[in-house]
């Protein structure tokens, strides 16, 4: 047995969630046995799709659900050696032992910081390039408009789409991360939501209206972004972060979907395996040619990952929120 700690929810969040939800647990975690390994978690990502789960899917008083990198530190399974780096889905805990199923071998390029594989070459990144390029539909050159484009899914697909030749629009909610978006990732034109009338300003910004929506907001965005659809324009629903704690704005303008024939359709990550040969590729290259530019933030120490899933609610992360558990 080895001593090791766990991020519990211990309440059901009323609204936006609080510390007070969430509890730090030691447990002692078995040595692997046969056909098992132990894995040490490195890294942790906390992300806005696990608001929702808190409310009924989340357990109480067990590991929170979620995925990393991890180091295997012990291993009496044959398909890895002790010291292989693994994506895993185990969740927040320090150690833990798995018979390897859903885990999957990372084997890092050394001109890439590990950390990119937890966004831009991780799920952040599947999702951003299947959502936008399959769900999406998107052609070279159209029009497009990113929310919450300063986070970790929507800096990418920004920068996807200005790879595929197109006039892209960004929101984001502080003059930091307009800047960024405006000034190093070369958007062509961006809001800060908090400071500009969303309405107004995307209609300026979008004179030759938006083929593709991307959208991880929801409503004053989405009902915003509804009045500037092109014919047959997609919406393409990776989240809709304005709802998750309760409330949220309401939506006038979906009977624009009926007479401008737009199509809106939700996905996930998972919906694109087919993908995944092609994606590593092409981000990979992207990235090594400085053309997918990103911002991290990671904050030390595996008790701070109630922290971290917090503060996504309340801007403190630039980019992929991440949790560092050891080196």
């Amino acid at each position: 047995m080895t001593a090791s700690r766990q991020i519990h929810l211990v309440r059901r969040p009323q609204g936006v969630p609080v510390a007070e939800d969430f509890a730090v647990v030691g447990v002692d975690t078995p040595d692997a046995g046969e056909g098992q390994v132990q894995v040490q978690n490195l890294l942790m990502s906390v992300d806005p799709y696990m608001r929702p789960r808190l409310t009924a899917d989340q357990p109480l008083d067990a590991a929170m659900l979620g995925g990393g990198i991890g180091r295997v530190v012990q291993s009496r399974n044959d398909r890895f050696k002790e010291g292989d780096l693994v994506r895993h889905g185990a969740g927040m805990q320090e150690l833990f032992v798995s018979d390897g199923k859903g885990l999957q071998t990372l084997n890092p390029d050394p001109a890439l910081s590990l950390s990119v594989y937890m966004h831009a070459l991780g799920g952040t990144g599947i999702t951003a390039y299947g959502g936008l390029l399959e769900t999406g539909a998107l052609k070279d050159g159209e029009q497009v408009f990113v929310s919450t484009a300063g986070g970790a899914v929507g800096s990418v697909v920004a920068q996807i789409a200005k790879i595929k030749g197109c006039y892209v629009v960004g929101s984001t909610g502080t003059d930091d991360k307009a800047a960024w978006l405006k000034d190093e990732v070369g958007l062509d034109a961006v809001i800060n939501y908090k400071s500009q009338p969303l309405s107004a300003a995307l209609k300026a910004a979008t004179p030759k209206g938006i083929d593709v929506y991307f959208e991880n907001v929801g409503g004053a965005h989405l009902d915003a972004a509804l009045a500037r659809m092109n014919l047959r324009g997609r919406i393409a629903v990776c989240g809709m972060i304005s709802t998750y704690n309760g409330g949220g704005e309401g939506v006038r303008n979906l009977s624009n979907m009926i007479y401008s024939r737009i199509r809106m359709e939700g996905f996930v990550a998972s919906d694109f395996p087919h993908l995944q040969v092609q994606f590593v590729e092409d981000m990979t290259g992207w990235l090594k040619a400085g053309r997918v530019k990103y911002q991290e933030t990671i904050l030390d120490g595996f008790e701070r990952a109630p922290e971290g899933l917090i503060g996504l609610f309340s801007g403190l992360n630039n980019g992929k929120m991440l949790i560092r558990v050891a080196d």
